[in-house]
Formats: C-alpha cells, structure tokens, sequence
C-alpha cells in the first residue's frame, strides 16, 4: 500500500502529526511518498492568515510513546530543508518504536545526522535574530510600521517569530521572506504567504547613521576574516546594510592599524610614583612613605576591576624584609577581608613556611595584582585570571613597594608574579630552579603558585612536599 503526505513546508505541527498518524497505522518508511508544497506567494498587505497551533497542542500519541528526546528532536528537524527529513525522522521512529533501547546509542548515524539538522535549523534561528534589520515605512494613516526582508535557508519564521514579538512589542512591525511573512500589530503575530524580495523595503533615513556608528566602532587590529565569515556568511550579505562598509573596512584595516600602533607608541607612558621625591619633600620614614602608598592605592581606578571589588588588598610586612613574596591577586576571602593570602592558597602557603621554619618577621607578602578579579556566578564569585591590562595598571603600584621595601630577594608564586616582578612575560616552567635577575638587580625565585598546588591534577604543579622544597633555596640565600 502507498500512502500519500502532501503538506506545506511551514506547517511543522501538521506534518509531524501525519508522521505519528503514520506511526499507528504501521505504514513502512518505503511505502510513504512526501509531497512539500509551498503557499502561493501574497504581497505586503495580504489577508493574514491565523497562526497554526503550537506543536504541543496536535496530538502526537504515537511519537509520545517514543523515548523522550526524539519528539523535540522531530520538532526542530521537520523545520530543514532537507526534502527528506521526514522519511529519516519516520525510519528511526521506526526503529524506536520496535526497541527503545536504540535511542542510548548516541553514535547511531541515523540519529547523527538528524541531529546535525537541527543544529543547522538552530543555528539559522539564531542568524534570522542576528541578521533581521528593519526599516521604517510611513503608512497612509500616520502610523509607523518597520518592515525587513530576510531570505532563511530553512522553515525557521514561525520558531523565530516569538523573540522579534517579545522584543519589539510595542512596535508595528513584519518580517518579509520568500517562503512565509510574519506581522506583530502589537497584539498578536500574524502569517502571510511569502513574498518577492520585489517588495522589500527601501533604505531609510537611520540606515546612514547606522552605517556612520557601525564604521566608528570597527576596529581593525581585531579583524580575522575567516571568523568572520564563519559567524556571518556571505549569503547574509546583500540584506545587511553594514556590509556595504565591510569591504572598505576590510582593505583599510592594515593601515589604520599601523597608524593606531603609531599614535600609541607616540603617547605618554604612565609615569612612575616618584618615591624619593616624596620623601625628599616630607621628610619620613621607609614605614611611614609605605602606609601612606597603600592608602593612596585604596583609591585607584585604573582599570575595571577596582570598582567590582570590595577593597584594595594591600600588602603586609616590615620595610627591609629580607624576601617578599608575590602572588598573582587576591582571592575572594582575601578582597572581603583586606589582607593577602588568608583563603585556601594563603593557608597553604603559610603552612609551607611554617614547615620551612621561616621567620614571619622577615617576610613581605604582598600580590602583583591589587583588586579581586572575578566572574559572578549568582552569589558565588570565581576566581578569573587578571589580564594584561589589570597588571600593567597595578605595576606602578607593585614597583614603587618594591622600592621602599628594598627586599634581599623577591619569591614569585606564579606566571602572572613572575612576569609582573622580572616586566616580561615569562612561564613558570622556564623559571623554575634558576635565580633571575630584576633590572634594579633584585634576585627573583619562582615557583608555582599555592592554588595551582592545590588543584595540580589539572595545573600540572607538583605535590605539597615538593613544591615546599623547591621552594627552599629562596630563603636559604637570604635569611640567616
């Protein structure tokens, strides 16, 4: 027996109801012909039709029986333009339908595939929300209506639509494609027949100003082609109105890059804390100049992060300390309560140096990094490494305590310490079981830092006891 499915392409409630019908009624995938057809195309004002029902009100009884997953799968898929998708969705319904057990089998090609298709549906969602641009068009009766023209690869206007109504509710507005148009009038969505691209908008006045904002914050020392094309593939091109810039953008992007290094180069470099000035015109002590550095670093907003966190952590230890260490930044516990390397990694760095019988009193702990660096994930916060531009404005601060310290030797926890304490970018792996050499002649011994201990199944640091060894040398060159 052959069974006969016609159904419009946009009709994915539809369709997918056929298929389960098909399903009771024990039909073959082979014995099943799909027709598509497509609506006859209307024009800009057509007679709305009235929306399909949402697939979750059609009754799909027998691919409900199916293991769960493979309706949501069936849902997005019947929106590809695959002209045979549906026999695919019917042999693994199929399939499904005899032993469910075969929906485990994540590597089945059969369901690779489909799986593949909906990404590509999802993705072009997600491109239609990107890459809709609308236009203003006066109507006869003194209202407003935005209409764009956008031209999707698969059936995905009436999936899309709900995120332009939420977005734009308090506008007029259509979307014109050639296979399915779509309308808010503020109440509800509407869907016409497609139209010809004969009717797309015209540019309108915003188009230039978009065009003057969109080159303003082009950046050309960031531009990677390929990335670009991936993320919007020229298929897009002829409906976006930045495009028309992009080529010119393009070819420019060298030389306005050469001249931004330039005029960089050419700028004033931050000057550094002149400290002996300081203490020349006030007389005071290395002790005094000292707290008095940190109070004025409490009030630096030199770059983002100074404002996120709670409070400048400071560094703490006696003027002439014969090593100070450096870590990376602050940790959580340490911006709550202003004081360095009291969370998990400073415990496990003053365990170190209560093992080694280190004398506290010559010790300087301070971090190359002021400010708590993080990324918020609800009520938790999670450490985040400090980029460049977090070090380079807190390196005057680090220098000018270096300075009045005047340590024997510097211990750097970490890549980011080592880098900030020796000014060039260095890895911990390179550093390891060698003195250094700063440019005012200051020695410098660098280890992991404490945290990378604490997690070295990941970091690749070595264990507690060895780390505590290696360690060692720095305080045996310097402290009696």
């Amino acid at each position: 027996m052959r069974w006969q499915v016609e159904f419009q392409s946009n009709e994915v409630p539809a369709a997918l109801r056929a298929l389960s019908a098909l399903l009771t009624c024990g039909a073959a995938p082979d014995e099943v012909v799909w027709t598509e057809g497509e609506p006859a195309q209307g024009d800009l004002l057509g007679e709305a039709t009235a929306p399909a029902p949402p697939p979750e009100a059609v009754p799909l009884r027998a691919l409900r029986r199916l293991p769960a997953g493979f309706v949501p799968l069936a849902e997005t898929v019947a929106m590809h333009a695959h002209p045979d998708r549906f026999q695919r969705l019917h042999e693994l319904a199929i399939d499904l339908a005899n032993d469910p057990r075969r929906w485990r089998d994540a590597l089945d090609p059969r369901r690779l595939a489909l799986e593949r298709m909906a990404r590509e549906v999802r993705r072009e969602i997600h491109k239609m929300h990107a890459f809709v641009r609308f236009r203003q068009i006066e109507e006869g009766d003194g209202e407003v209506r935005y209409v764009a023209w956008f031209e999707p690869v698969h059936h995905i206007v009436r999936a899309a639509a709900p995120f332009f109504a939420k977005r734009f509710a308090a506008m007029r507005w259509a979307i014109l494609t050639p296979a399915l148009c779509v309308h808010w009038n503020r109440e509800g969505l509407e869907f016409t027949p497609g139209v010809d691209r004969a009717q797309a908008p015209p540019p309108d006045a915003g188009e230039a100003l978009w065009l003057d904002y969109y080159r303003s914050i082009f950046n050309p020392s960031r531009v990677k082609t390929a990335a670009m094309l991936r993320e919007m593939p020229r298929r897009y091109w002829r409906n976006l109105p930045e495009t028309q810039a992009i080529t010119g953008l393009l070819q420019d992007a060298p030389a306005r890059s050469a001249r931004m290094v330039a005029q960089a180069s050419e700028s004033q470099r931050r000057l550094p804390i002149n400290v002996p000035a300081l203490a020349a015109r006030v007389p005071r002590t290395p002790q005094e100049q000292l707290d008095d550095l940190g109070r004025r670093a409490r009030h630096c907003t030199d770059c983002p992060m100074a404002s996120a966190a709670t409070q400048t952590v400071w560094g703490e230890g006696p003027v002439g300390a014969r090593l100070m260490i450096v870590g990376e930044q602050p940790g959580d516990q340490e911006d709550l309560a202003g004081r360095p390397f009291v969370g998990p990694a400073g415990a496990l760095l003053r365990r170190a140096i209560a093992e080694l019988g280190w004398p506290t009193d010559q010790l300087y702990l301070t971090n190359a990094v002021k400010h708590f660096h993080f990324l918020a994930r609800g009520k938790r916060r999670l450490h985040k490494t400090p980029g460049q531009r977090e070090a380079e404005a807190c390196a005057q601060w680090l220098e000018a305590e270096i300075r009045l310290v005047a340590p024997q030797a510097i211990l750097a926890l970490g890549a980011t310490a080592a880098a900030s304490v020796l000014g060039r970018g260095v890895g911990v792996a390179q550093c390891l079981g060698a003195w250094w050499r700063r440019h005012d002649g200051v020695p410098v011994w660098v280890v992991h830092h404490p945290a990378a201990v604490l997690r070295r199944a990941e970091s690749g640091a070595p264990p507690f006891e060895a780390w505590v060894e290696a360690m060692r040398p720095a305080l045996q060159r310097n402290i009696a």
